[in-house]
């Protein structure tokens, strides 16, 4: 199964994470919210459920939420009033059913089950050391880490095994785990993927974003906070935070790009964000045109932004087609050429003749991009301008997203004037660091405490790579931190 032509220049999402407490519907609910969580991975999804004996019930499936979930048979295989469930798109481990998630284990205490969004950065340093232990892996995928951290713990209670594993894990992850007794959710210590609570009737959700609450109409009722735990049983909720106070470092491009815009994170509406980062663009780096141009979709908002700002009208200059999907073409370096044709077309009438300014939230290798001003070109235009709502990605990416290895990065191996002429267009700007900053209600970017988690701009990684260290790295680093 191919992805769809010209998605290979993008940021993948993470994945997403749902659960659900005491509710009657609790399979169909998790089934919607994975739905509303499809944006964060397309590659596979999975529900686990307990009923009210005490039996696990889980289906996965390759593919869409709604081509896994879309038979009755399959949803009546899921009892239950206790639920959760995952979409992947993978960072770690090959596209094969034994990596979708969650993952189920039976232990001492009964079953468990685990959806993990993120990233860990020793998790091949720690599979080592547990497979010599004995333990024995059934998936290539990081997230099985938590599994055997938890079976070999020593400690008595669930919680206090799940604590135990989440102290041994470096990374950036948001869980939602759930056993015989309770749904828990938590995040890493920095914060740096998402996870809300939200509160439907007398029962409980978690989920990766708020757009997620809103398809189960389900009230928002806070962030789970880094570092932070929550239990849900029959006695109600409680939270635990088993970690010293630590700063917060929310990854900076889901306001960027990956989050759905209608969602809501850590209390700024998303929506709004990317709107204000696209009128500081135009601040910084304002040009005379006559059209402000979206690159849809993930362009729009910061496209608005732009043109507001800028006084300059926005058109939808390019039209895309949302029912492409997954292409059954063999992808040939013939077909790739015509990839972006197949999912966006120009709209001649806007284009022809004017000076045209492309808003865009990304360039990662620059090949779409590339091709997107060819068209618009083709199209008529007279001259042709790409402002981009991000700074330059100089560096990969190892908490959760699929990034392309440095090397391929165009912006770690040009130079802005290289990069403009590469892609073809008569000017090229990014928002500038602490312009994206200033968008997000702060003053700037304060280099000895920043308040998100940028690597992918500044090389900044906040949490060790210790899977990317030499063994003479990882010893130095072991020693900094006893």
């Amino acid at each position: 199964m191919s992805l769809p032509l010209s998605d290979d220049d993008k940021f993948h999402e993470e994945c997403g994470v749902f659960g659900v407490w005491r509710h009657k519907d609790a399979a169909a609910l998790t089934a919607l919210g994975l739905h509303a969580l499809q944006h964060r991975g397309q590659e596979a999804s999975g529900i686990v459920t307990l009923d009210d004996a005490g039996a696990f019930h889980t289906h996965k499936g390759l593919g869409l939420v709604g081509d896994i979930f879309g038979d009755a048979k399959v949803m009546a295989s899921l009892p239950g009033s206790t639920a959760i469930g995952h979409n992947r798109y993978a960072t770690t481990g090959e596209t094969a059913l034994r990596n979708v998630q969650p993952l189920f284990a039976d232990f001492e205490f009964g079953g468990f089950a685990v959806g993990h969004n993120g990233n860990l950065t020793n998790a091949g340093v720690l599979k080592k050391a547990l497979v010599r232990r004995g333990c024995l892996f059934q998936s290539s995928t990081d997230s099985e880490v938590f599994v055997h951290l938890i079976a070999i713990s020593l400690y008595s209670t669930v919680l206090d095994r799940l604590i135990d594993a989440l102290k041994q894990v470096q990374g950036a992850y948001s869980l939602v785990a759930l056993h015989n007794g309770a749904l828990m959710g938590a995040r890493d210590p920095l914060g740096v993927r998402p996870l809300v609570l939200g509160r439907l009737n007398d029962g409980w959700v978690l989920a990766s974003e708020t757009c997620a609450l809103d398809i189960v109409s389900a009230e928002f009722v806070r962030d789970i906070e880094p570092g932070e735990i929550v239990i849900i049983d029959d006695s109600g909720i409680r939270s635990v935070k088993p970690f010293s106070n630590t700063a917060n470092r929310f990854c900076i491009f889901e306001y960027i790009y990956f989050a759905r815009p209608d969602s809501v994170m850590e209390g700024t509406p998303v929506y709004d964000t990317r709107k204000r980062i696209g009128a500081e663009l135009a601040r910084e780096s304002g040009v005379e045109a006559d059209v402000v141009v979206p690159v849809p979709d993930s362009g729009v908002p910061a496209a608005m932004g732009y043109a507001v700002e800028s006084g300059i009208p926005f058109e939808l200059g390019i039209i895309r087609n949302h029912y492409v999907g997954r292409t059954f073409i063999e992808p040939t370096d013939q077909i790739r050429n015509l990839g972006v044709k197949l999912k966006h077309s120009a709209n001649r009438a806007v284009l022809e003749g004017r000076r045209v300014i492309l808003v865009d939230d990304s360039i990662v290798r620059g090949t779409t991009s590339k091709k997107i001003v060819e068209m618009v070109r083709q199209a008529g235009a007279a001259e042709v301008h790409m402002r981009i709502s991000s700074p330059p990605t100089t560096h990969s990416c190892f908490y959760g997203i699929d990034t392309p290895e440095r090397s391929q990065l165009l912006a770690a191996q040009h130079d802005l004037e290289e990069m403009a002429k590469l892609i073809g267009v008569d000017s090229l700007a990014f928002i500038s660091l602490d312009g994206l900053y200033r968008a997000l209600g702060k003053s700037g970017r304060d280099a000895s405490n920043p308040a998100f988690c940028d690597a992918c701009f500044t090389g900044d990684y906040a949490i060790p790579l210790t899977d990317t260290l030499d063994k003479a790295e990882r010893v130095t680093l072991m020693k900094a931190s006893a």
